[in-house]
């Protein structure tokens, strides 16, 4: 097990992180001033300094480093690409310049492993040239969606149509002013296995009968641009062309989208996490109280050394699972998967509390990014299944494979 940065990773890194100190972290207030403001998403536009950072990063060859296909990326493994997710991170609007921010990343994997060659051409190609944003829409309202088999919302094929119904939320990206379709996850056939009952479908914001109902605020925020909305689905009807793969195989999709899309939502954490701890020990080392700097005071130098330990164990353990998934597969990353998207929020959501605790009144406003990057962290605790859900997978992995080791002794 080798987690040295390759020879490609090393060169992308240096040059990212260049990129990072002189263009984005730069232009973090320019693009805070440049949104509209308010909760309508209607308003709501791209700030102008994105896409002229977009179009700086695709000119520097730092474009869609997330995709493991030499077509469309660099061709990066999950352990050669980890590092730079990390890097990307540490600032909210930096995986968006470098065509690397979640949900689309998610949505262009299902449609490159997945996707017919029309479906690719029509929606992959230009999410990869970074002309449109995307949505996924699965979560929804009225049922307990830790448990994604109690959709209630259908994908039924009619002839030469699917037609969709239901409601959906929690669909991030949906506010975006370039988001065009989302990926819709519904039941399609109530009689099969579990497992087999779901399909997906590309389904166009334009289509007839698709309504966006409300942008809903987290801690108060709307997230602008992307936003999270909620969306009602009456009678929609599509071509049965836009059912991705086939019917009843969006389980198998899923799956297979998850498994790379959580090691990214970590080492993204681990960054904001880094950015916390940095801005942390800044203001410790800064700010004096009772005649001494504060991180002199009380046990701050423990909760310091206590974050390092932490982010670097989160790391380690996110590595293994990149290497996992490379090495041997998704099913054999399983346990590991879990295991990642249950410590690294946690240690993410410490960083962020307790470089708020430190800064004071001033670590709730918006004058430092604390405030969100705890919402962030506490989000992704419920975001592709809550702490319990991945504990319950956790646990049943491991007894599996102590049962199975005891009874070969």
């Amino acid at each position: 097990m080798d987690f040295a940065p390759s020879e490609r990773t090393r060169e992308l890194t240096e040059r990212l992180k260049r990129f990072m100190r002189e263009e984005v972290v730069p232009a973090e207030p320019v693009y805070a001033s440049q949104l509209a403001g308010g909760a309508d998403h209607r308003q709501w536009r791209q700030p102008t300094v994105m896409e002229q950072l977009k179009a700086k990063a695709r000119d520097a060859g730092l474009w869609n480093l997330f995709l493991p296909d030499l077509d469309g990326g660099p061709g990066l493994s999950n352990l050669e690409y980890a590092p730079l997710a990390e890097i990307m991170g540490h600032s909210f609007i930096a995986p968006e310049v470098f065509n690397c921010n979640a949900p689309d990343t998610g949505n262009m994997e299902v449609l490159h492993r997945y996707g017919s060659a029309a479906q690719r051409e029509q929606w992959l190609e230009p999410l990869l040239r970074g002309e449109i944003r995307s949505g996924f829409a699965m979560t929804e309202p009225d049922v307990a969606s830790s448990d994604a088999t109690n959709m209630r919302a259908t994908a039924t094929l009619e002839g030469d149509e699917v037609v969709l119904n239901g409601r959906k939320w929690w669909t991030t990206g949906l506010g975006h002013p370039h988001c065009r379709f989302v990926i819709f996850m519904g039941l399609s056939d109530a009689g099969a296995d579990p497992h087999r009952r779901h399909s997906m479908v590309i389904c166009p914001l334009d289509a007839p009968g698709v309504h966006i109902e409300r942008m809903l605020p987290v801690f108060h925020d709307h997230d602008e641009p992307s936003g999270h909305g909620e969306l009602h689905f009456a009678n929609v009807r599509l071509p049965a062309t836009h059912v991705i793969l086939g019917p009843g195989r969006g389980f198998e999709i899923a799956q297979g989208r998850l498994g790379p899309g959580r090691v990214h939502h970590c080492m993204r954490a681990l960054g904001a996490a880094e950015r916390a701890l940095s801005l942390l020990c800044q203001r410790a080392a800064s700010r004096v109280a009772f005649g001494q700097p504060l991180i002199r005071l009380g046990g701050n130098a423990d909760i310091i050394a206590n974050l390092r330990m932490a982010i670097e164990q989160a790391r380690l353990l996110t590595l293994k699972t990149a290497w996992t998934l490379d090495t041997h597969g998704s099913k054999a990353a399983l346990s590991l998967i879990s295991q990642i998207k249950v410590v690294v929020p946690a240690v993410a959501q410490q960083a962020a509390d307790a470089a708020i605790q430190i800064h004071g009144g001033a670590g709730f406003s918006d004058d430092f990014p604390l405030a969100r990057l705890y919402a962030h962290a506490r989000v992704l605790r419920l975001a592709d299944g809550p702490d319990e859900v991945h504990r319950a997978v956790v646990a049943k992995l491991e007894a599996k494979a102590q049962l199975a080791t005891e009874s070969h002794a």
